[in-house]
């Protein structure tokens, strides 16, 4: 009887549909933000921007794993356990590029172009991220979803990651600071790797 209520019961099933909303609203701003990032950086000569990119394709595909994890199924158990390890190596994945295009920059002291459509994408970025980060939150609470709340983590690093960016892009134009961008991003690796073991540890709840 317990396993038939799950999948009738009205509020859960609102609640995975809203779940699904938000990974696709998180796809698609996702793919947009890595098209135009990735652009702009090639032209612009920032690996931070380019960095911001693939960045935007990791969240692309944790939003792709948590769409999986937010499927009407009897199996939640197995699903969540699967999707808190897939969202954990993006995390890792996501430390790796940020370090890696960090160190780059300032080795080499590359000092990219001031880029204004950059600039636009990060300052937008700084409006959706916080506010999907808090939709998923609400949602995962409701749910007791651990997968869906690691998400609604990533995506507010997403957010940290803008800021950084934006602030970056902003001193470089506005002060010639190339450094800036490259120092900032290298001091937000420790807290995506420490999100992504997290993720990795972390048991399923009993949903």
């Amino acid at each position: 009887m317990a396993k038939a209520s799950l999948s009738t019961d009205p509020s859960r099933s609102n609640e995975l549909r809203e779940g699904r909303r938000l990974e696709y609203l998180t796809i698609a701003w996702n793919a947009v933000e890595a098209v135009v990032s990735i652009a702009a950086g090639v032209v612009a000569g920032s690996t931070a921007l380019i960095g911001f990119g693939v960045d935007s394709v990791i969240e692309s595909g944790s939003g792709a794993v948590l769409l999986w994890r937010l499927q009407e199924s009897d199996d939640h158990a197995a699903r969540e356990a699967r999707a808190l390890r897939l969202v954990g190596l993006t995390f890792l994945v996501l430390a790796a590029w940020v370090g890696y295009e960090s160190v780059t920059s300032l080795w080499s002291r590359e000092a990219p172009s001031a880029s204004y459509v950059g600039i636009a994408v990060a300052a937008l970025s700084l409006l959706v991220m916080p506010w999907l980060a808090y939709r998923k939150r609400r949602v995962a609470a409701r749910l007791g979803s651990r997968a869906l709340e690691s998400d609604s983590r990533q995506t507010s690093l997403c957010a940290y990651l803008s800021a950084i960016l934006l602030t970056g892009l902003l001193l470089n134009a506005l002060l010639g600071w190339w450094w800036a961008d490259g120092v900032a991003a290298l001091l937000m690796v420790p807290i995506i790797v420490s999100e992504g073991i997290e993720a990795l540890r972390g048991e399923h709840c009993e949903c």
